[in-house]
Parts: structure tokens; C-alpha cells; sequence
């Protein structure tokens, strides 16, 4: 056959290949509406190890969900701010307790998400003015950094100070290896409560907090 003549598919090999790509648009369309959908249902994103993303279990989830409620009504002032860095498996269940939170993701598939979306970068933590809109501007501040060396701590405890007020909780989940410099860099302390992950991780992990967390959970 001359490589010019045009190549055709049976008409019913067609419409089974049309069938199919109708089929599949109209999964992927399903697919980005439950991701849009960002007022409480949760969307269904893969962990992408690559990014150290490690989901927690229902179990942790309910009871940091739970912290979050007791201290927003504790709290004194009704504009309350919660910033999730780098645990975006908590922001639906965070979201459900109290609407105003934010995002910090470096991996953009969050930016579903919509206004509640911002996108940083740890390794960008001694650029002066990084992220510098959302300065002094949290009052909880939660965060599981993707890498448990003394060089990640230290970049993310800068971008926890500048984005906290001065009288900001912060709880930090994180490997027990790590007590150290948290100590050192944002003067946390290690709480009895640890947290779990859908799938079983090889490092012990452990919570952190400014104040005292154990008193706010109910196992």
C-alpha cells in the first residue's frame, strides 16, 4: 500500500472508539468536579511519594479535627486563621471544623482548592520577602514537613515564625528523630499523642506543640 493512501477503521470499530473516548472524557470530567468540589467533600488525591505525601488515617484525622475545634472556640476573636503546611490530607476534615484555613502545598494538584490554595516551597524559606502576604497572619499553625533532616527543619521553622503571630499555636507532626532541633529552632516540645498514617511507615512519628496538646485530645 502506497504510505499517501488514506487508512480507515470499519464503522463499527468507529463507534466502539468513540464510545469509549466519550466514556473516558466523561470519567475525567466526573473526576475534576469532585476535585472543584472544595466546601467540605473530601477529593480524592493519590499520596505522591516522590513528595514524602503520607495520608493520615480517619483516626488521626477526627482527633486533630477535634484539637482544631476546641481551640477555635477557646479562642477570643471570631477572624481565626489556620494555615496547613505540607498536610493536606487534614484540609478537608479542617475545613468541615472551621472555615477559614489555608493550603501551603508545594505540589500544585491542591490548587483545586480554589482561594484556600497557596503555593510555597521550603527551599525558598531565606527569600526575604517568600510568602511575605501571609505574614503575622496565623493564629494555629499545623505542619509534617516531607523530610526529617536538621536542613528541612530549620527552612520550615522560618516560614512557621514569619507566618505566625506572636501568640500563635503551632502543632508539628513529624519523626521522633527530629525533637531536637524543634526544641532548638521553635522551642516545641514532644507530646504523648502520635499520629498514624493509612499505610504503616517505618519511622516512629510524634506530635509537637507550643502549648499543651495532650489536654485538648480524648482517645
Amino acid at each position: 500500500m502506497d504510505e499517501c493512501d488514506e487508512i480507515s477503521l470499519p464503522s463499527d470499530t468507529l463507534k466502539i472508539l468513540h464510545e469509549f473516548l466519550q466514556e473516558k472524557q466523561k470519567r475525567e470530567e466526573d473526576e475534576q468536579h469532585k476535585i472543584e468540589n472544595k466546601l467540605g467533600k473530601e477529593a480524592t488525591f493519590e499520596e505522591n511519594w516522590q513528595l514524602s505525601q503520607f495520608w493520615y488515617s480517619k483516626s488521626t484525622k477526627k482527633i486533630l479535627s477535634s484539637v482544631v475545634r476546641k481551640l477555635v472556640d477557646n479562642a477570643t476573636k471570631d477572624n481565626f486563621k489556620i494555615a496547613l503546611l505540607s498536610c493536606p490530607s487534614l484540609y478537608c476534615v479542617v475545613k468541615e471544623t472551621h472555615p477559614n484555613v489555608k493550603i501551603f502545598e508545594y505540589d500544585k494538584r491542591f490548587s483545586a482548592y480554589g482561594d484556600d490554595f497557596i503555593f510555597y516551597d521550603i527551599n525558598e524559606a531565606i527569600t526575604l520577602t517568600h510568602l511575605q502576604d501571609e505574614w503575622n497572619s496565623f493564629d494555629l499553625i499545623i505542619a509534617d514537613p516531607p523530610f526529617l533532616s536538621e536542613e528541612c527543619i530549620i527552612k520550615i521553622s522560618e516560614i512557621i515564625t514569619n507566618l505566625g503571630k506572636d501568640n500563635s499555636k503551632i502543632i508539628f507532626c513529624s519523626g521522633a528523630t527530629v525533637e531536637t532541633w524543634l526544641i532548638k529552632y521553635l522551642n516545641l516540645k514532644k507530646c504523648r499523642y502520635r499520629p498514624e498514617h493509612e499505610r504503616n511507615l517505618g519511622n516512629e512519628f510524634a506530635t509537637y506543640a507550643n502549648f499543651e496538646l495532650d489536654n485538648f485530645i480524648e482517645l
